[in-house]
């Protein structure tokens, strides 16, 4: 019976599939982190508090990025070339969500809008990780090979996205309410379109690594379209709420040591 937990145990269990998966992972986490890294360096001096928070948002990416790629070096497999249609965050920008590279790599400091822009965009790409990490968490938990990873990265995942809720209320008290709830709107529905696509991507890379029959194929397609009607429907609002988390400054301390995995 094909389930969640088969599909990922199929992925696992093979060192090609396995390594496309990591792979995928720790490019996406490693230009997140760069991402913040960035952002964090040009906060506008009337919001340098924030720049603590940012900065670690960014140092977690980077940390999930080589626990990914001490995974494949434990394995004993390389890292693959990331095919540019899995490329979710890429795939982002290009739908005009968050702020762009080139803006990033200037010197120029960001203004209190960017900050509300890049707070909308990571509160959406947040809750999809956070959901993605607690599907393997319930499934891989106690996996004995990614199982430590999965746990680590789950919890991440969560602080940021409580992060992310907490400093979009303090812009929405000051004033930005506004265009905080127009900024959640337009990047939940462009993050479930490019869901959708890198998804699909995926699988279609996965299926031939693995040698999947068309109708195998077929029904996880046809799954991913489901998920993107659901969500295109009404899913997308969970992802454009805002509501005070339970854990409050959860980016407020130093980052949590980053432990080799290989």
């Amino acid at each position: 019976m094909l389930s969640v937990k088969s599909l990922f145990e199929e992925i696992f269990d093979n060192d090609e599939s396995f390594r496309l998966f990591c792979s995928v992972a720790a490019s996406g986490e490693e230009q997140g982190g760069w991402e913040n890294g960035r952002i964090a360096a040009l906060v506008p001096e009337e919001q340098r508090a924030l720049a603590p928070k940012i900065a670690r948002h960014g140092a977690d990416e980077d940390k999930h990025g080589r626990i990914f790629r001490a995974l494949m070096k434990k394995r004993g497999v390389a890292p693959v070339e990331v095919p540019p249609e899995t490329d979710y965050t890429m795939l982002l920008e290009k739908q005009g969500i968050g702020l762009p590279h080139a803006q990033l790599r200037r010197e120029e400091p960001l203004t209190v809008e960017d900050l509300v822009t890049y707070l909308a965009h990571s509160r959406v790409t947040e809750q999809r990780a956070s959901e993605q990490m607690q599907l393997l968490l319930t499934h891989f938990g106690d996996h004995p090979e990614v199982g430590r990873a999965v746990r680590m990265i789950s919890a991440d995942e969560d602080n940021h996205l409580a992060y992310c809720h907490e400093e979009l209320l303090r812009f929405a008290a000051a004033g930005h309410g506004r265009a905080i709830q127009a900024a959640l709107r337009e990047c939940a529905l462009a993050e479930i379109r490019v869901y959708r696509e890198v998804s699909l991507a995926v699988m279609a890379h996965m299926g031939r690594v693995l040698g999947w029959s068309r109708p195998k194929a077929a029904l996880l397609a046809a799954g991913v379209h489901a998920v993107y009607a659901w969500e295109r429907l009404a899913g997308w609002r969970r992802m454009a709420s805002l509501a005070m988390p339970e854990r409050r400054d959860a980016l407020g301390g130093p980052p949590a040591p980053a432990p080799e995995f290989a």
